[in-house]
Formats: structure tokens, C-alpha cells, sequence
């Protein structure tokens, strides 16, 4: 099969590998088309990963074979699937790995190219907004008001933030977006005093909008900073209450002086879900028998159930022609930012040489 290969740069080599096998709780997916869209997990990591790998890790085709443990899927089925970070066998290929837990089914109405935005970047959402900042979930949403800041909600990230929160009845979302405002403008709910607040007026405006939502709506105790950077939580935390703000960021490895002491700050990392990679297990904390698996196994299933039912969608995205031969260029378009308010889709099919 054909496989891309990261290096540094990035640069991307397309090589000849064997189709790989499923582990007992694995499941092997032909991966009809394949997404880039997530700056931090691609883009970046391309620049400190000591080795070349296949950094492809949103999966979406149909199952071509399964382990002897799983159960809940078979060959055949339309999936879509997060592959475990970092690890051999990601999705820039013809065929990619993945746990059952962070596998679930798609209806036939959404098109492989809609699912493929999802995995990675809906969990990292569920991640922050539930486990990190402790927030209502959909099953049990909020009664009373409950004031969010989503700094960079037009990211992917940040607009699955912006659906869960909708789905938890978390109101008023208090959203910092760019150039992809209409798109912002598309998820909020303004009847229940959603707003956007536009960054390229610069850092002032930014906290003046901050200031009068707080004056409108009470002290502001959440934040999910889906940026991380660039002064985007320095703002953030001149108008978190300083007692009981809560903040999640989205960058590993960074450190974030400006926060104060009194605000409590915490790293949202979608590879928690893994076990290999949780950093923050709950079952160690409270001595039980689950944690953050278990919550990606759910959150995957429901982000299923919300496609199959039509409350729940994917993210805008673009195609890029070339199938695997046009991850190269995509990836220097997200390191430059030319990417807004959109996932790039790689339809593995395109890519020149598959065997037909």
C-alpha cells in the first residue's frame, strides 16, 4: 500500500509498506479520504518529532478487517476513527489503525469527507470543556447560566467546543474568532446572549468585549483557550475571576507564566483517551476502574448518535487534489496560517500509483 511519511520541514515521502494487521482490540479501515487540519498535531509536531512517521491520525473509510476482541464492528462498515497519536500505521496511507474504543459508526447521509474533520479535533473539544474544566454534559445540560470564553472558535477545536457547549446548554459562549466569523456566527445561539468578539481589532478590543460580557452576564470562571498563543490567554486571564477561574490550553510543553497562582490552569490533550498517553488518569486519582478511555469511548458513540440524528456535524472542509501527493503542501499551508474556519480532506483514492 502507499503510505506518506512526515520529515521535518515538512516534507513528505511516499512510500511502499505492507497493509497492517489488527492487535485483538484493533480494527484496520481503508481510508477512502484522509484530513489535515489541526495545526497542532500536524504542522508542528512535524517540526520536534525526532523520526519521519505517518502523523495522520483522523481515519474515515470502511472497516477492512478487525481484531478477535472486537465486537461492536465487522468489514463493511462505514467508520470513522481517531488513531493513537505518534503511533505506527496513521491515516496518510490506503489503510490505518485504530482502537475500537476510538472507532464509531457514520450514518449514510454524512460523506466520509465530513467525518474525517471529526475525531481528533470533536475529542480534544469533549476533553476540555468535560474533563478539564468539569462542565455539564449533554445528558445532564445546565439549568442556569454559565459564561464560556472559546478563544479561537473557528478553529475546528474550537467550534466542537462551541456545538458540545450548545448540546450542554452552556450560554452565553463568549467566542474570540478572526477571519472565519460567519462561521462562528452559524453555531452560536445570540437569543441566548452568544457573541463573537473579533481579534484583529487587537488585544484592546478583545478584553473591552470580555469586560462588557462580564458586566452583562456576571464574573467569568471558564475558559477554553483553543489558541494557546499569541497573547490569547494573557487576555483571557485579565478578566478570569483570579478565585475561581479555570482555564484549559491546548499546547504541550509550554509554559504560561502570565496565568496567576489563584487561577486554576490545565493542559487539554485528546490523547488521553489513550492509555498509553493519558496524562491525567482519573481511575489513579479516585481509585476506580475508569477514566479517560472510557469517556472517549462514550464521546466517540455520541458523536456518532449526533450525526445519525442530525444534531451533531462535522467541520467545514476543503479537498486538496493529489490524494497522499498533496499532504505536503497542505501542512505548509497550515504552518503559514493560510488556513481559516476549515479542515483540509485528502481523498486517498487520488494519489497517483494506487493500484486500481
Amino acid at each position: 500500500m502507499k503510505e506518506a511519511v512526515i520529515h521535518k520541514g515538512p516534507k513528505v515521502e511516499i512510500i511502499d509498506t505492507a497493509i497492517p494487521n489488527p492487535g485483538p482490540d484493533e480494527i484496520v479501515t481503508q481510508s477512502t479520504p484522509q484530513v489535515g487540519g489541526f495545526v497542532l498535531t500536524m504542522s508542528k509536531r512535524a517540526e520536534v518529532t525526532p523520526k519521519a512517521l505517518n502523523q495522520g491520525d483522523d481515519i474515515a473509510g470502511f472497516v477492512h478487517s478487525v481484531g478477535s476482541n472486537v465486537t461492536e464492528f465487522k468489514p463493511g462498515d462505514r467508520i470513522a476513527a481517531f488513531h493513537q497519536m505518534m503511533a505506527p500505521h496513521g491515516s496518510y496511507a490506503e489503510f490505518a489503525v485504530s482502537w475500537e474504543h476510538c472507532t464509531f459508526h457514520i450514518p449514510k447521509h454524512t460523506s466520509f469527507e465530513e467525518a474525517a474533520t471529526i475525531p481528533l479535533a470533536a475529542m480534544t473539544a469533549a476533553v476540555g470543556l468535560y474533563q478539564r474544566l468539569s462542565l455539564p454534559l449533554p445528558w445532564h445540560p445546565s439549568t442556569k447560566p454559565i459564561p464560556l470564553i472559546i478563544y479561537g472558535a473557528a478553529s475546528a477545536v474550537g467550534s466542537y467546543a462551541i456545538q458540545l457547549a450548545q448540546l450542554s446548554n452552556i450560554h452565553p459562549l463568549i467566542c474570540v474568532a478572526g477571519r472565519g466569523i460567519p462561521h462562528v456566527e452559524s453555531l452560536i445561539d445570540k437569543s441566548k446572549g452568544d457573541l463573537v468578539i473579533d481579534y484583529q481589532s487587537g488585544d484592546q478590543s478583545v478584553v473591552k468585549g470580555f469586560q462588557e460580557a462580564e458586566k452583562e452576564h456576571g464574573k467569568l470562571e471558564y475558559a477554553f483557550d483553543a489558541v494557546s498563543e499569541k497573547g490569547s490567554y494573557i487576555n483571557i486571564c485579565k478578566v478570569l475571576d483570579e478565585k475561581t477561574g479555570q482555564i484549559t490550553l491546548v499546547l504541550p510543553g509550554k509554559q504560561y507564566p502570565e496565568i496567576p497562582p489563584t487561577v486554576t490552569q490545565s493542559l487539554t490533550a485528546c490523547g488521553s483517551v489513550f492509555e498509553a498517553m493519558d496524562m491525567d488518569p482519573w481511575e489513579k486519582k479516585a481509585g476506580t476502574k475508569t477514566g479517560n478511555k472510557e469517556f472517549g469511548y462514550v464521546m466517540f458513540r455520541f458523536f456518532g448518535r449526533g450525526l445519525a440524528k442530525r444534531w451533531f456535524k462535522g467541520h467545514p472542509y476543503e479537498v486538496v487534489p493529489g490524494g497522499l501527493a498533496g499532504v505536503e503542501g497542505a501542512l505548509k499551508n497550515l504552518k503559514e496560517g493560510k488556513a481559516s474556519a476549515m479542515k483540509y480532506v485528502f481523498r486517498i483514492a487520488d494519489t497517483e500509483g494506487l493500484e486500481k
